[in-house]
This record gives C-alpha cells, sequence and structure tokens, in this order.
C-alpha cells in the first residue's frame, strides 16, 4: 500500500483501491477520490490524493491493458456483441467473450466472467462492416463456436454472413429481444393496449404533482418499450386491486373518490389485463430460462415444464408456444452434450455502467471513457491493475483515443462557440467596467 510504482506517484494500494471504488462500489470519479482523501488518514496513512482526472486515466489505462492483452485461443469461445450508440453520428460494436468450458451451472453471467475482445468505434456501420469487423477478431480468440446478438439490423446481416463464411459458428438470438419482438408483432397494432398506454401517460399526467403521486403509472419508454411491458402491466393489476379495496385503503371517503377518480377507466381493462398479465408471465419464464440453464438439445421439453399450467388467454398460449418453437430451434444448434449460451443480457449492463460512469458525457457524445467499458470487465485483480501502470503509459491511451474516437462533441461544440463566447466575455468586461 505504501510503496509507489515505479515512476508514479501512487502505491498499486491507492491505485487498486480507487478503480475498486469505482468498479465495485458505484463511486463516481469524483466521490472515489474525496472518499480516499476522507478514509486514508482515518487510517494513519498520510499519503496526498489522487485527483478525480488521475483517477480516470488509471481506469482507461486497465481498460486497454485488457482490452489488447493475448487472448487464450481456443475453440469454444462464444462472443456476445452489441453497438452501443450516443449523440453524433459515431457507433461503437464491443465483443464480450467468455469460454463453454469455464461456465458454471448457472450460466447469469457477471461483469467480471466476461473478456473483452474488441472494440470498434465508427463514423457509419452496416452489414458489411460489422463482417469484416467479426473476421478480424478471429486472430484474438480464433474462430468463435457461436455469437449472441440482438439482431439490429447491421448487426444481425453481419453475423449471417459471418456464419455462411464459417458454418461451425452458431448465430444465437438473445431471448428477451426476441420475447420483446413477440409481444411486439401482438400489440403494436392492438387498439385496446394503445387506448390503455395512453391514458396510464394521461393519468400519470394529472397525479404526478399532486397528493395522489403515490398512484401514477410508470414512465413508459419511447425505445424498446415492448421490453419491460410487465412493469407497466403489474401497475394495471396493482391498481385495479387497489380500487377494488381502495375504501379500506385510505383514511377519508373524499381520498377513496379522488382515487377513483383518477383510476375508475382501469375497469374496462379488467380482462385485457388479465391476459397481458399471462402473456407477461409466459415471457418472463422463458427468459429467465434460457438466461439461466441455456440451450441445449432438448430444452424446450425442460421449458414447457416450467410454464404455469393454468394460462387460460389464448394470445399467451399462442406466444408460449412461439417461444417454445424458437426455444426448439435455437437448442438444435447445439452439440451433443453442449450448452450454450442464449442471453446477451451482459452486455446490455456494461453499457448502463457505461452510461452511469460517463454521467451526463453520455448526452455529448464518445469520449475516451469508451475504453471503460474494457475496465468494467473481467477481474480487476491487483496484479492486473500492477500490469496495466508497468506496461500502458498514458501516451498509448491518448493515442488510442486520438485515433478512434477524435474529438468529442463536447471539443467540437466549445470550438464552434469560441468566437461567441470570447464577444460575451469582452461584453462582461465592457460593462464591468462602466
Amino acid at each position: 500500500m505504501t510503496q509507489p510504482l515505479r515512476h508514479h506517484t501512487y502505491s498499486i494500494g491507492q491505485i487498486w483501491l480507487f478503480v475498486l471504488l469505482v468498479l465495485s462500489s458505484s463511486a463516481s470519479l469524483r466521490s472515489s477520490s474525496r472518499i480516499l482523501d476522507l478514509v486514508l488518514p482515518f487510517f494513519g496513512y498520510a499519503f496526498s490524493c489522487p485527483s478525480w482526472y488521475t483517477g480516470r486515466f488509471w481506469l482507461l489505462r486497465i481498460g486497454y491493458y485488457k482490452l489488447m492483452r493475448p487472448k487464450e485461443q481456443a475453440d469454444d469461445w462464444v462472443w456476445i456483441i452489441d453497438h452501443t450508440v450516443q449523440l453524433g453520428e459515431e457507433k461503437c460494436l464491443f465483443i464480450l467473450g467468455v469460454r463453454l468450458s469455464t461456465l458454471s451451472s448457472d450460466l447469469i453471467l457477471k461483469h467480471e466472467d466476461v473478456e473483452p475482445i474488441a472494440l470498434y468505434p465508427v463514423k457509419s456501420s452496416n452489414g458489411e462492416v460489422v463482417f469484416q469487423q467479426l473476421e478480424e477478431t478471429i486472430d484474438k480468440t480464433g474462430l468463435p463456436r457461436a455469437i449472441v446478438a440482438d439482431h439490429g439490423s447491421d448487426v444481425k446481416s453481419g453475423i449471417e454472413r459471418f456464419v455462411e463464411a464459417h458454418p461451425q459458428t452458431s448465430d444465437l438470438y438473445d431471448i428477451k429481444h426476441k420475447a420483446a419482438a413477440l409481444l411486439k408483432s401482438h400489440l403494436k397494432n392492438d387498439g385496446i393496449w394503445k387506448s390503455f398506454t395512453q391514458q396510464a401517460s394521461q393519468t400519470k399526467s394529472q397525479v404526478q404533482q399532486t397528493a395522489l403521486s403515490f398512484i401514477a403509472s410508470p414512465n413508459q419508454r419511447t425505445k424498446a418499450r415492448y421490453m419491460n411491458l410487465e412493469v407497466l402491466v403489474r401497475w394495471g393489476n396493482r391498481a385495479l386491486v387497489l380500487l377494488d379495496h381502495v375504501e379500506k385503503k385510505t383514511e377519508t371517503r373524499e381520498s377513496y373518490e379522488k382515487i377513483k377518480l383518477k383510476l375508475g377507466w382501469l375497469g374496462q381493462f379488467r380482462e385485457p389485463l388479465k391476459e397481458w398479465g399471462e402473456i407477461c408471465q409466459v415471457t418472463m419464464t422463458a427468459e429467465s430460462f434460457v438466461r439461466q440453464q441455456g440451450l441445449w438439445n432438448g430444452c424446450d421439453s425442460d421449458l414447457l415444464k416450467r410454464f404455469d399450467s393454468g394460462i387460460s388467454s389464448p394470445k399467451a398460449i399462442q406466444i408460449r408456444d412461439q417461444l417454445l418453437d424458437f426455444v426448439k430451434n435455437e437448442s438444435l444448434k447445439a452439440k451433443p452434450n453442449e450448452r450454450l449460451l442464449g442471453s446477451s443480457e451482459v452486455i446490455e449492463s456494461v453499457f448502463g455502467k457505461l452510461k452511469w460512469l460517463e454521467k451526463d458525457q453520455s448526452k455529448s457524445g464518445f469520449t475516451g471513457l469508451i475504453l471503460g467499458t474494457a475496465a468494467i470487465v473481467s477481474k480487476t485483480t491487483q496484479e492486473v491493475v500492477t500490469k496495466a501502470m508497468e506496461t500502458v503509459p498514458t501516451k498509448k491511451v491518448t493515442e488510442w483515443i486520438k485515433n478512434n474516437i477524435g474529438p468529442s462533441v463536447q471539443s467540437k461544440r466549445n470550438i464552434a462557440f469560441s468566437i461567441a463566447k470570447d464577444a460575451e466575455q469582452k461584453r462582461d468586461q465592457l460593462l464591468n467596467s462602466i
């Protein structure tokens, strides 16, 4: 803890603790600096504490090290891939990897279970671009056994070309996105569902700034709304129960009359909500099964046993059968005695952690913090931190950022409006001198 690294002001212990605060304790870069400033003297250490900006470069150096270090060459790698986008024209393809031989009985992957394989920031992407990126990545791990993705148009096209060129690789469709696609196909033209979502939104607007804010419906996403359908349906069913027992749950007649006034419209959706609840139950059962158990020959028969036998809605039964057919077809891609991944959930989680790390910067396009995605995943041990600090100078990180990211949206904004800013400063100086 006390001995500084060669050519470094801070010890490995300080660096490691700072990084772990960010990666494992959900502390921001600024708060991690402040935490060290408070905690180290408490334990009797008279160290100077790093600034958040110094810690930021530590994080990027670790990300660079993890991304660039040699990977094992093997034929059981599974690549998990997806694009992340922010403000501006750039998008970034991130490829995570995990070996089938390292998986435990529970296939729900944590960040530390996966390895960063490749990071490709580009200004435009299509199937050809993704295909070339995948071809380039073969050199890092060898040909993958499978690729799991959400089937965005360019990703889907690129993977299909890759699998056509390399038949030993299987293309696996993320179960949650498949379930969302089925829900969309059944509900997007459903007038009753549309009416329910509109009235729920109106009710939220009416009560969210009042004493009845506790009955407001959850936010409805404009993007990927069918991936979070159960949240809105659960609210609807719970609100109906409240409506049925409102006189027992409130103290005055005035309060329950107000609740009845705001939620009374739900009565017309009693039967649809029951059906939508069964649909959500079906999709969540399938998602949970594939996320935890994976895919193997004949796993659809095990999944069938997990579904509630009391499901009666024709639409829910239809979606159940469609999910069973999907799981059966995906499971046929597994070899005998092989279990494949069927979920890309871990990469969605990594992107969420990156946006949390970037905070408001995520609204200004990509910055060098995109390397933070590689730092977030795989184990961050003392040995990893030591090697990163010893082998990755800050210069390498800044060169990578310059070559792959270029000027950020914020820096371009500063340059574009610099003339106006200078004029404002001169005006303020003139006003202050009067």
